[in-house]
């Protein structure tokens, strides 16, 4: 039983994180030379930068970059804020800016800012204080206070997943009006009369629906879900769809995570698709191509926004001038089983 007067043991001492200069003694070289090694490597040679290599890896030495950042005035990350990280479409685009990035020496931070315009202003500020070298915006930035702050900031902005004639500063987008309009006619084509729109209540879902009804010429039974979807609002959407329009015989869905819940639903009510309902989805996530039936969805090109998104953020960085700072990527309809196709 220990000694009531006995006095506690000391707690342990905390490893030492290892310096550079841990690094260049354990390289046998000059400080600077280590210095020079990581941060300016076209200064040495490629037998020095293997040695000063080695070293870190030795030492287990862990760059300070807020340090270098002090000097550079560069923080050499870039924020990305996404409505929500489970909606799949944005995935491929934020992989590809993360890897575009890391290859230029950027590390990505990425955010999540919800639905809520309101927490634009709030974000920006939180942002500003953290002094990214660039900002990531998964749809425009619509609140006036937060746009004119970022333009006060300074630094480069990339909206993307839209389009619009005023941006912060950059974009790479597509229309979603266009989109809307364009399965309107793709199913117009098919000679559907009875349809009807399973959406989410995001501003981009919204301006889709406006483009499909533009198409179609009159309203159709609609039913409004909370974003972010799921296959779970998908089913609760399509039996909210038969209550109110019994014969509806196709259904465009805001996204691929309501279309495979709306899907599921009709397999369980015995509907059979295409023959008895179809169904067609938008961003093709990836399993989209592998459900059974296969979904009928708007494609559009995740990975180009991500990639394209960085490279005009790495040439701002680099003091240049994009020669085209607004870059619409297009989309696509692409057919599969839900409605009738391969």
């Amino acid at each position: 039983m220990p000694n009531a007067s006995s006095t506690p043991d000391a707690a342990p001492a905390s490893p030492r994180a290892a310096t550079l200069h841990d690094v260049a003694r354990s390289a046998g070289v000059s400080l600077i030379t280590a210095s020079r090694a990581l941060g300016n490597p076209d200064l040495v040679s490629e037998k020095t930068i293997a040695k000063v290599r080695q070293a870190v890896e030795a030492t287990g030495y862990i760059p300070n970059l807020l340090a270098g950042g002090l000097k550079s005035r560069r923080s050499m990350t870039v924020a990305a804020l996404v409505p929500a990280i489970s909606v799949a479409q944005f995935l491929p685009t934020v992989q590809t800016l993360t890897e575009t990035l890391a290859a230029a020496g950027y590390q990505l931070i990425l955010g999540q800012s919800g639905y809520d315009h309101a927490r634009e202003e709030a974000l920006v500020n939180t942002l500003a204080s953290r002094r990214p070298d660039g900002i990531v915006f998964a749809g425009l930035v619509h609140s006036p206070k937060a746009r004119e702050q970022l333009r006060r900031l300074g630094t480069p902005v990339v909206e993307i997943w839209d389009l619009s004639e005023r941006p912060v500063d950059m974009m790479v987008g597509f229309s979603h009006l266009k989109v809307g309009a364009a399965v309107a006619g793709y199913f117009l084509a098919k000679g559907w009369q009875q349809v009807g729109i399973a959406t989410g209540d995001d501003q981009r879902a919204s301006v889709r629906r406006e483009g499909f009804l533009s198409v179609i010429g009159r309203e159709v039974p609609t039913v409004v879900v909370p974003a972010p979807s799921s296959l779970a609002l998908g089913r609760r959407a399509l039996g909210e769809l038969l209550q109110k329009s019994p014969g509806v015989r196709a259904i465009y869905c805001s996204s691929d995570q309501l279309a495979q819940g709306v899907l599921t639903e009709a397999a369980v009510r015995g509907l059979r698709v295409p023959q008895d309902l179809a169904v067609c989805g938008f961003g093709d996530a990836d399993f989209a191509a592998h459900m059974a039936p296969s979904l009928t969805t708007v494609q559009v090109d995740g990975p180009a926004i991500g990639r394209q998104a960085a490279e005009l953020l790495l040439a701002r960085c680099r003091g240049e001038t994009p020669a085209q700072p607004v870059i619409d990527v297009g989309f696509c309809i692409v057919e599969r089983e839900s409605t009738g196709g391969a």
